[in-house]
């Protein structure tokens, strides 16, 4: 089992960055394939970024391509998403998930995941 917090939300403006951080709890983080997924008020939760156990294979959702960025140091049991140039449509909650690898694979649906953290906000002001 993993437990995930998540971090590094708040208010900012049209241009800003942030970096999110998910904590993750035991002693075999480097098991588990992250991704990050975010839900706006009234809006279903959608896929943002995934990343594989080794961290060498990623994936972006077209909508954050070439903003946003997915990493993890599995030396600090530590998921990251480096949020550029961020955009109004950017607000929402937003939520590191893991889900134990069986191949150096992401995963882009929210069904393939079966941990989830409690979300942080990330809110952009125009």
């Amino acid at each position: 089992q993993v437990q995930l917090v998540e971090s590094g939300g708040g208010l900012v403006q049209a241009g800003d960055s942030l970096r999110l951080s998910c904590a993750a709890s035991g002693r075999t983080f480097s098991s588990y394939a992250m991704a990050w997924f975010r839900q706006a008020p009234g809006k279903e939760r959608e896929f943002v970024a995934a990343i594989s156990h080794t961290g060498v294979k990623t994936a972006h959702a077209d909508s954050v391509k070439g903003r946003f960025t997915i990493s993890r140091d599995n030396a600090k049991n530590t998921l990251y998403l480096q949020m550029n140039s961020l955009t109004p449509g950017d607000t929402a909650l937003y939520y590191c998930a893991a889900t134990l690898a069986y191949s150096d694979s992401y995963y882009s649906r929210r069904y393939d995941y079966n941990y989830w953290g409690q979300g942080t906000q990330v809110t952009v002001s125009s």
